[in-house]
């Protein structure tokens, strides 16, 4: 694998998941409590064996610069890496990042000094899994000049994919980026041929592009520099690309998700809370997630209930009911409120008791959730000032709205509150 370079994209503004995304950049988003996005292709490389790897992005990227300095520094005596690349100008090239292609265009230069065969392409947003080793030998294996990773998908989902056909071989003749209507009909295949059985086939009639790629060194350089128009690997890059080129398809049965999206954020986190075995576990010895050491002390649980919930470390949680929840490190949970169904990221450092006493006795909202406040269906960005008998639970079912001057957003019926957001005593959403 050293003959392997990585490098994942960190996506443009992130607005399908804003306002997550409002102070951050999409690999930056905390997920699962304790992780951010980031660490799921990073992990995957490092598990994988592949510790070259460059992170491009071109929004709000100083907390991701500084998660990935705080976390990911290898010994000195090998040539590993995790880099952030942020879109720049140059003499040669005054633009923004024009797509996923022209974000490694823009970087070639640099990308070109490394002695590798291959460079491995990876999304930022995606939850998942992966033994990145045995793509690499399907790819080497079958000679191909570029490799897509590929899941089966049904007819509900298929039109917000890349979809494919392939032959006998598994070689790839014909690609289409998120067709509609009749151009999605004709993207139908026999599935059988990934392995699936006649019943699972029928359920699951299109081949879907996950938004991996492995490429041959020199083919991806060919490609980017004679065709400086082409700007994007699913729209133009690849489907252009298919009666030229070897391009191979790999099955991967495993879970993944793409978590682009605020709902299927939201549900991606929840997910993590089921029993017994989640889809997604983050209890896997041999393949273990990584992210910041942060030395917390452990929680402390105060005459509380809770019910398949996880809670991060350095929490604070009062005579409290926590139920279906996910509790990011260093949330503070007051005494008499209920938490339903409810993702919150908990905050990035303590706040003193002192200033809490004295915020107390001013009627100014504390960090955190305060006394008989009740929480379902949201999710709480980091540093929320929650105050007491608040209810946040979206009583006129809303489905989408923009509140951002009241601290809150609602995306597909899920209350997103802002980070660093103040929500008053007896507040009702």
């Amino acid at each position: 694998m050293k003959k392997v370079l990585a490098i994942i994209l960190g996506g443009g503004a992130g607005t399908r998941l804003y306002p997550l995304t409002k102070l951050r950049a999409k690999p930056a988003v905390p997920v699962a409590g304790k992780y951010r996005l980031i660490d799921i292709p990073v992990s995957n490389c490092i598990n994988s064996e592949i510790f070259k790897i460059y992170v491009l992005t071109q929004f709000n990227s100083a907390s991701l610069n500084r998660h990935i300095g705080r976390t990911y520094s290898f010994s000195g005596f090998t040539e590993g890496f995790v880099e952030v690349l942020a879109a720049q100008q140059t003499l040669e090239n005054l633009n923004w990042f024009q797509g996923t292609a022209d974000a490694v265009r823009q970087y070639l230069w640099l990308m070109e000094e490394w002695d590798v065969d291959e460079y491995l392409i990876l999304s930022g947003d995606h939850l998942y899994r992966m033994d990145y080793r045995l793509f690499v030998q399907r790819h080497r294996e079958t000679g191909a000049d570029m490799t897509l990773s590929v899941i089966p998908i049904d007819q509900r989902r298929a039109s917000d994919f890349g979809l494919m056909k392939i032959d006998e071989s598994g070689r790839v003749i014909d690609f289409s980026e998120k067709p509609k209507g009749d151009a999605l009909t004709q993207m139908q295949v026999d599935t059988t041929v990934l392995g699936l059985s006649a019943e699972q086939a029928t359920l699951q009639p299109y081949i879907a592009s996950m938004g991996i790629y492995i490429f041959k060194k020199d083919v991806l350089i060919k490609l980017l520099k004679e065709s400086p128009q082409r700007t994007d690997f699913g729209k133009e890059i690849i489907p252009q690309s298919a009666k030229d080129y070897n391009i191979q398809a790999y099955l991967f049965d495993g879970y993944w998700e793409d978590i682009g999206t605020i709902e299927s954020f939201y549900h991606a986190n929840l997910a993590l809370t089921q029993q017994p075995l989640p889809s997604f576990s983050f209890y896997d010895e041999k393949a273990p997630i990584y992210t910041r050491a942060r030395y917390l002390p452990p929680s402390k649980l105060l005459d509380c209930q809770i019910k398949q919930s996880m809670i991060g470390e350095g929490c604070i949680l009062k005579n409290c009911r926590i139920e279906n929840s996910v509790l990011g490190v260093r949330s503070r949970i007051e005494a008499g409120s209920v938490i339903e169904d409810t993702l919150i990221m908990g905050a990035d450092f303590y706040q003193a008791f002192a200033e809490r006493q004295s915020e107390h006795q001013s009627n100014t909202v504390s960090l955190g959730i305060g006394p008989n406040t009740t929480i379902r269906r949201a999710i709480i960005d980091k540093n929320a000032h929650i105050g007491c008998d608040v209810q946040i639970i979206n009583k006129d079912n809303v489905q989408e709205a923009e509140r951002e001057q009241q601290g809150f957003f609602i995306r597909s019926g899920i209350v997103v509150v802002l980070k660093n957001a103040v929500i008053p005593d007896g507040t009702v959403i």
